[in-house]
């Protein structure tokens, strides 16, 4: 026992902990954006577990052919918007079931990505190295006790993750755009008595949870890894949903959410570095299921307190 409590104080006073939380939750963060963009217009988007694996590997595509992992970046996200155009296509223009569009646009990501990486690379499984986005030096700041080691040495895409946050809710919160994207989710039929196009309005939701959840994907790709490995979304998309309720449909509390799961999965890390998790027999996989036994304790205790936008998951279909 006296090894476990050692064990866990010496996580948390580890600035290596709080690093692996905030690369952890980097990618979790993005894509619980996308879906408070999709979802506060009125769309659900269970495809971001799809969006966030066509952008890690359109990342690595990217890089891999042209030596320079900004345009795998770009590659990724324009892979992202066109899966994400593809869910706007089916639930928006034909009113489509948005939960069955979703789980198609899942299996078809993990289909091509799955094809391609055979045809690309000629091997199943993953793909190979790839130059990876340069990290961010901070310099002197290193040199900080305790905090250096935190934030030095960061993938920019981690600043990028946190600016999101903040630019997404002054836009949701503070503008005339996301005062037509909140009432396009919440009444589409007084929005567009109000002249609102609310057609309009939802592509853009869509579209733009499909930026966000490929830079996730992309952040685990050439963010972190420089590899594509075969469906290494790994139900991060599910996840961050579950962010995304337990966070009310809200850009921060989505953050703060995302921010719990990627210290749940740092934890587990941390605990296997030290080798305490072999104390016990299989203790290391009941540590590593945290982050999935979160989610389930979210969806089924929280859901009914969390408020949703009125017309979220409601196709509109105009008179």
């Amino acid at each position: 026992m006296n090894a476990w409590i050692q064990a866990i104080i010496n996580v948390f006073i580890n600035p290596i902990f709080y690093k692996s939380t905030l690369n952890q939750s980097t990618p979790l963060i993005l894509a619980a954006l996308g879906g408070v963009y999709s979802e506060t217009t009125g769309v659900v988007n269970i495809a971001l577990e799809g969006i966030m694996l066509i952008g890690a590997f359109g990342g690595v595509v990217g890089s891999y052919f042209t030596g320079n992992p900004w345009y795998g970046l770009a590659l990724g996200v324009l892979l992202g918007v066109a899966m994400a155009a593809l869910h706007a296509w089916a639930s928006i223009r034909y009113a489509g079931d948005q939960i069955i569009s979703g789980a198609a646009l899942i299996l078809l990501a993990q289909g091509i990505t799955g094809f391609s990486l055979v045809e690309l690379f000629g091997k199943p499984g993953s793909t190979d190295l790839v130059r990876s986005i340069p990290l961010v030096n901070l310099g002197s700041f290193e040199n900080v006790p305790f905090f250096g080691k935190i934030f030095n040495s960061l993938s920019p895409l981690v600043y990028i993750a946190f600016a999101s946050v903040a630019f997404s809710w002054f836009l949701i919160y503070k503008t005339r755009l996301g005062l037509r994207m909140r009432s396009v989710g919440n009444n589409p039929e007084a929005a567009d008595t109000l002249g609102v196009n609310v057609y309009n309005v939802r592509y853009f939701g869509v579209l733009m949870s499909g930026v966000f959840a490929s830079l996730g994907g992309a952040f685990l790709s050439i963010g972190e890894l420089g590899q594509f490995t075969e469906n290494m979304s790994n139900g991060r998309g599910f996840i961050a949903l579950a962010a995304m309720i337990i966070g009310n449909w809200s850009p921060t509390g989505a953050m703060w959410a995302s921010i719990l799961f990627g210290a749940a999965s740092a934890f587990n890390d941390q605990l296997q570095s030290q080798g305490i998790l072999h104390l016990a027999t299989n203790t290391q996989y009941l540590f590593g299921m945290i982050p999935y036994i979160i989610t389930l304790i979210v969806v089924g205790g929280l859901v009914g307190k969390s408020r949703a936008p009125s017309s979220d998951g409601i196709p509109y279909i105009k008179d």
